[in-house]
């Protein structure tokens, strides 16, 4: 009796006018059939977010499976990377040539905060001191410091304290000169405040803190004030 399994011409035509069962494919072939499969889910799949693989995790055969949680787990991998690479946590010094790596090349996804400063000018003092707390409270955020003449050549003394912030290297806000940051009273909460408002960082304030001083200074002030009806016992003397 003829092999059916075995590879002839004649065993071939069988097959094709359906008399002979289709050739049993090895084991080792099965095997390997699946893993190119595998890697063929992959491939489809390659150039998808961790968003997008999840958005589509229905349409995903039992097949895939295993090919799909395999390529979830390496992009969730290399987006811990990315975030690890993109720990802070301390304002860097920089001068002018460092300027355009620093800032307009930072990276995607990354603020940039950037405080003009002089040695010698009180506030540049206390505002450095504040980002530092802040560049270790949001190490997600790149914060900068450089001598305003090193940076930007001729740079007026008047506009100092002067803070910038970039986000992908575009200019997102500004603030310039003393009067902005309210003088030698501005607490890191404020200054966190005011940078949490252009997008810097992230901050878990629930309200600006300078409304709270000037809610409890306009309360003191209301009631220092005299009421209507001391006023009158006041001219009943005179």
């Amino acid at each position: 009796m003829q092999d059916p399994n075995e590879d002839t011409e004649w065993n071939d035509i069988l097959r094709k006018k359906g008399i002979l069962p289709p050739k049993e494919v090895p084991k080792e072939d099965e095997e390997e059939e699946l893993a190119l499969q595998q890697q063929s889910v992959v491939k489809t799949y390659e150039d998808m977010t961790l968003e997008e693989l999840q958005e589509n995790e229905d349409e995903f055969s039992e097949d895939d499976e295993a090919a799909i949680e395999m390529y979830r787990q390496q992009r969730l991998a290399e987006w811990k990377a990315t975030q690890l690479k993109n720990v802070f946590g301390e304002v860097v010094e920089i001068s002018g040539q460092d300027y355009i790596k620093e800032v307009n090349k930072a990276g995607d996804g990354i603020w940039v905060v950037l405080h003009l400063y002089k040695q010698g000018i009180p506030l540049c003092t206390l505002i450095n001191q504040h980002l530092s707390m802040l560049a270790r409270k949001f190490p997600q955020t790149k914060f900068l410091k450089s001598i305003s003449t090193t940076c930007i050549p001729n740079y007026p003394d008047r506009n100092l304290p002067t803070i910038f912030v970039y986000f992908e290297g575009e200019m997102k806000a500004q603030y310039i000169g003393p009067l902005v940051f309210g003088g030698m009273n501005l607490k890191v909460e404020e200054l966190e405040w005011r940078l949490s408002e252009s997008g810097a960082v992230k901050t878990d304030l629930e309200e600006n803190p300078k409304k709270q001083i000037e809610d409890k200074l306009m309360s003191s002030i209301r009631c220092s004030l005299p009421t209507g009806k001391d006023s009158d016992s006041e001219d009943e003397d005179y």
